[in-house]
């Protein structure tokens, strides 16, 4: 199995093998890898040189394989979110483990073949690595899981692309960057595109550029609020909250956004007491573990008796709301007030 970084750079020095397996949950690195075998192949003809599979024409990739590309060198096939290699359920597809078992044993049979006019990528939102289809594809040609990024690896990527235009950041505003425009990698490249293009060559980016040119994820923004809370600030909490109400985010949508994030400090507050992993208590992804410190912070702000009461006062605001015996927005004031008290 390759890692990502591997595979960027064997497609960057135009390797191009005849067999991959693409998977995983980065989806916009993969499709960068997937868009780069493309242009690698060169001209694409549809129906001709080009096949799509999918779950609707799966039993077709054999025959897909043995047609000769009439006109062209090569084929470029590809097969995406078909569940051929996907781990079944109880209930069993006979058809798709006909095709799996055919499948797997044409490409071991006919490698040389494919080495010679084909490129046959498959591409899946997950895999099950026990399947001989899977092992094949590993031993016979090129696998890589993309799982989300690390923070450091994200850090890493967005460094060489300000690099690329000649403009500086520190670590410590790359690492705010991040806390405030999450960690999905398509959002953060559009984010840091345009604090570059506001730095200029020979620039440098700065906190107050973030703050003032980036659209904040509301998962940092509730950060922001939490902290004002924790410090009993409550003219800074109150405008936190009015200014995601401005930025015309839907008033139930901040109340569960609040609610889980209290849920995570209790949590964290909990596994801080009983000396447990609070990556585990959370069950954090890889590129969220830079936010546990953040909410080891947080947890020092609050007991875990008022833990338990803002939890039980957002529930019961969320029942009055519905029953029609509140006002959402008045609620949450109030209770910004009230722990703010």
């Amino acid at each position: 199995m390759l890692t990502i970084e591997k595979l960027e750079q064997e497609l960057k020095n135009n390797k191009l093998n005849s067999l991959y397996l693409l998977y995983g949950e980065e989806l916009f690195l993969l499709e960068n890898s997937l868009r780069k075998i493309k242009s690698l192949f060169g001209e694409l003809v549809k129906g001709i040189n080009f096949i799509s599979i999918d779950e609707t024409n799966f039993s077709e990739i054999i025959s897909d394989l043995e047609t000769p590309a009439f006109g062209y060198e090569k084929k470029l096939i590809i097969a995406r979110n078909t569940g051929l290699l996907k781990k079944e359920g109880k209930k069993k597809s006979a058809e798709l483990s006909k095709i799996r078992e055919k499948l797997n044993n044409y490409i071991k049979e006919n490698i040389n073949i494919i080495n010679e006019s084909i490129v046959l990528v498959f591409v899946e939102e997950e895999c099950d690595q026990k399947q001989e289809l899977y092992k094949t594809i590993d031993e016979l040609g090129v696998v890589c899981k993309f799982d989300y990024q690390k923070p450091i690896q994200i850090e890493k990527r967005l460094k060489t692309i300000c690099n690329s235009y000649k403009v500086q950041i520190d670590n410590s505003t790359m690492q705010y960057f991040i806390e405030c425009c999450g960690t999905n990698m398509q959002d953060l490249i559009n984010e840091i595109r345009k604090l570059i293009e506001y730095a200029g060559e020979n620039g440098k980016i700065r906190k107050e550029d973030i703050d003032k040119l980036t659209i904040k994820k509301m998962e940092s923004v509730i950060f922001e609020l939490t902290d004002n809370l924790g410090k009993k600030d409550i003219t800074k909490a109150l405008e936190v909250l009015k200014n995601l109400i401005y930025a015309k985010e839907p008033i139930q949508k901040i109340l569960i956004t609040l609610y889980n994030h209290f849920k995570k400090i209790y949590f964290t507050k909990l596994a801080i007491k009983y000396s447990k992993d609070v990556i585990n208590s959370l069950d954090l992804k890889p590129n969220q573990t830079f936010l546990v410190n953040k909410y080891k912070t947080q947890a020092k702000y609050f007991k875990e008796k008022e833990l338990k009461e803002i939890l039980q006062a957002l529930r019961d605001l969320d029942y009055n709301y519905k029953n029609g015996l509140i006002d959402l927005e008045v609620g949450l004031e109030s209770l910004l007030c009230y722990y703010c008290s």
